[in-house]
């Protein structure tokens, strides 16, 4: 959220922070909806993970969702166990800052939340989303399953025609298997709920994706 110099390349498990055994203190519930944030989730939903920068803006935009039964913030992608925020901030993590997205796929698709994801942030830019420079703002989509990885790729190659389209160069986003989502400390849990008027660096392209108009995933 702040811009600073930051390294851009990724740690090694050699030179990343060690990190620490015991998972950081957060909040037990969504601070808007009161739902647990660690589970137990209802059967029948299911799990997605996105980063597109900042995690504050990310995740409102995710709860504000119908049909996605509960979001969180936290460290995905990294090598450092139980990050803090600074240490994440340090670039010596490598960790993403990512949302957790429980989603009934009844009533809203995975497919709909990459739309969501793609039209939402610049996908092109690497290490940084605006001016929030980081290995920490880079873009992915951490998938749970086979199905999610090829719908996210059908996507992904969707949305990058359009972009080359209107000028926009190769979509950097990260498509992996999800690592361990490191749940962030409570203040950032829902943030801008808490924090109306906070920052909220993110922002979209304007480059419509046409997943969900008639494009198959």
């Amino acid at each position: 959220m702040f811009f600073a110099k930051k390294p851009l390349d990724l740690p090694t498990a050699d030179t990343a922070l060690p990190g620490r055994a015991h998972a950081l203190p957060t909040a037990e519930t969504h601070f808007v909806n009161g739902r647990p944030l660690k589970g137990p989730y209802p059967e029948g939903l299911e799990i997605a993970y996105f980063a597109m920068g900042c995690f504050w803006g990310v995740e409102r935009i995710f709860w504000q969702i119908p049909g996605v039964y509960v979001t969180a913030v936290g460290y995905q992608q990294g090598i450092t166990p139980n990050a803090t925020y600074e240490e994440v901030c340090s670039g010596q993590t490598g960790h993403t800052e990512s949302v957790l997205v429980v989603f009934d796929p009844k009533v809203v698709s995975y497919g709909d939340l990459l739309k969501t994801f793609w039209e939402n942030h610049d996908p092109t830019q690497g290490m940084r989303q605006g001016n929030d420079i980081g290995t920490q703002y880079r873009s992915g989509i951490y998938v749970t399953n086979d199905a999610q990885a090829a719908e996210a790729a059908a996507s992904r190659d969707a949305y990058q025609a359009e972009l080359s389209k209107q000028g926009y160069g190769r979509i950097t986003s990260e498509l992996q298997p999800a690592q361990t989502f490191y749940f962030a400390e409570d203040y950032h849990q829902q943030y801008l709920a808490k924090n109306p008027n906070g920052y909220c660096g993110i922002g979209g392209t304007g480059v419509v994706c046409p997943i969900g108009v008639g494009v198959q995933a």
